[in-house]
């Protein structure tokens, strides 16, 4: 009889792949986890109970098969977990890297539930794609049949690839429009290559090239082309533009000069990354070296905001937040990470005002949780009398993004957006009342996870076919 794969979470702990000192890492920006080894992988692999009803996949957005493609790597075969892996995911790799599975896949894990330890899914998920593409199994992208279609994708962000990958593969041709002059949105210029080794995203890019995929960078829509025009030269259009739009800072001093935005000051580090000449970056404008820095915020953006301080040779950094660590937005395992590489968190903690222009303090009025709030989350209530100054000579924004105002910013009247200002759309198609316009990713659910971008962009390109398909039958019958 064959020997049981599987279910050896008892005998087994959970184990992660090894992680970098801090010490070591705080210097660099490469990614901090190392690869699984073969066996290691397997080991972890067939800790998986093989749940009758599997709570990691049914709390995936992308509903991927995780159980399926653990138990073939569990087994050795690990070209079939890849292309099972592969099968409803367009970007594993990246999801294993910079999903919260703790609050997602791992977070439901039957076993963990029963004492045992989570099964490590993201860090298996990384290895099987990993290893795929070190040996040859990833192929190129290479339509069986080329159709007469055309869709405009504006935004080259997660969601807009996604689309491009699953159009392209059925032989539509797709142009993708962005405002940067790399492709990838946050992927490339928002998150930190401590996370995300940017050479992880310029692959997957380089192979929807490849497949044929055309790229129009620097592009500016309703600046250096109109989204008529865009509407024009295309069957359909995708709007995945993402949301870049910052929330504001209020109070007395806010306008200082050292007081940036989170986005500014991630897209400069990452063009640093690439070899860029970044004026803001070598005048010290958007540098922390030898700066006490203060984040403001709680969510994964300030979590990467203050890692990447540490890297620049920041002297001290700290992370004001309003309510305390249970009920912080970000992974607690990026707020381990940080606290591990020298981050110090003050919770409870509002900024009021700031000193000095430039910024040479900010003041911090000290907060107690109230009454929870219509999210469910208690909601903090000033301490009066317990204001004091925190100094800094840097002050990042990192208090989440809203979206642009799309129809102002195209002269587009008719997109309909909500009172959020995002717009519209059937959360399962992408469809928007506009006809063959669909939106998907951040810009239609807010500033959101990188999987749900990744599903609603899949989810609307198959609505898009389905809607080609249709039109094409209807030509055909009259």
């Amino acid at each position: 009889m064959a020997k049981q794969p599987m279910l050896k979470f008892v005998d087994i702990a959970r184990h992660m792949p090894v992680k970098r000192g801090a010490d070591e890492r705080s210097h660099d920006f490469h990614e901090i986890y190392a690869e699984f080894a073969d066996a290691k992988a397997a080991e972890q692999a067939s800790r998986c109970s093989q749940c009758g009803v599997p709570y990691c996949q049914s709390h995936c957005p992308l509903g991927n098969n995780i159980p399926d493609w653990l138990r073939m790597t569990a087994m050795g075969r690990l070209q079939e977990a890849y292309e099972i892996s592969q099968a409803t995911n367009t970007f594993p790799e990246i999801c294993g890297r910079i999903c919260p599975q703790d609050r997602l896949c791992e977070g439901n894990c039957v076993i963990e539930q029963s004492g045992h330890g989570t099964v490590t899914i993201g860090s298996v998920e990384k290895y099987i794609t990993d290893t795929a593409w070190e040996k040859g199994w990833v192929e190129d992208i290479v339509p069986l049949k080329e159709r007469q279609e055309s869709v405009g994708i504006i935004g080259a962000g997660p969601g807009g690839l996604a689309a491009a990958d699953v159009l392209r593969r059925a032989g539509v041709q797709v142009t993708v429009y962005d405002r940067h002059d790399r492709a990838g949105g946050l992927l490339t210029y928002g998150i930190p290559g401590f996370k995300l080794e940017k050479e992880v995203v310029m692959r997957r890019v380089e192979q929807l090239e490849r497949a044929g995929v055309k790229f129009v960078l620097n592009c500016n829509v309703g600046e250096d082309l109109s989204f008529q025009a865009i509407r024009g030269q295309h069957d359909a259009v995708l709007i995945a533009t993402g949301v870049y739009k910052t929330r504001d800072l209020a109070g007395p001093g806010a306008g200082a000069a050292g007081i940036v935005r989170a986005i500014d000051y991630l897209i400069a580090s990452n063009r640093v990354g690439f070899g860029d000449e970044v004026e803001d970056y070598e005048n010290g404008t958007l540098n922390a070296k030898g700066k006490k820095v203060v984040v403001i915020g709680g969510g994964d953006t300030a979590m990467d905001c203050v890692r990447t301080a540490i890297r620049q040779g920041a002297t001290s950094v700290k992370c004001l937040y309003r309510r305390d660590r249970g009920n912080m937005p970000g992974s607690q395992r990026e707020v381990a990470n940080a606290e591990e590489e020298g981050v110090e968190f003050v919770w409870l903690a509002n900024p009021k005002a700031f000193r000095g222009d430039p910024v040479t303090g900010v003041v911090v009025q000290r907060m107690r949780l109230g009454e929870p709030d219509a999210s469910g989350r208690q909601s903090p209530e000033p301490i009066e009398g317990s204001d004091y100054t925190e100094d800094a000579d840097l002050v990042v924004k990192a208090l989440g993004f809203e979206p642009e105002d799309l129809p102002t910013l195209w002269g587009e009247d008719d997109l309909p957006v909500t009172r959020w200002g995002t717009v519209m759309a059937d959360f399962h198609t992408g469809a928007t009342a506009l006809s063959d316009v669909y939106a998907v990713g951040d810009i239609v659910r807010g500033a959101s996870l990188v999987v749900w971008a990744i599903k609603d962009g899949r989810d609307a390109a198959t609505a898009m076919l389905k809607s080609f398909d249709a039109q094409g039958a209807q030509v055909a019958a009259e």
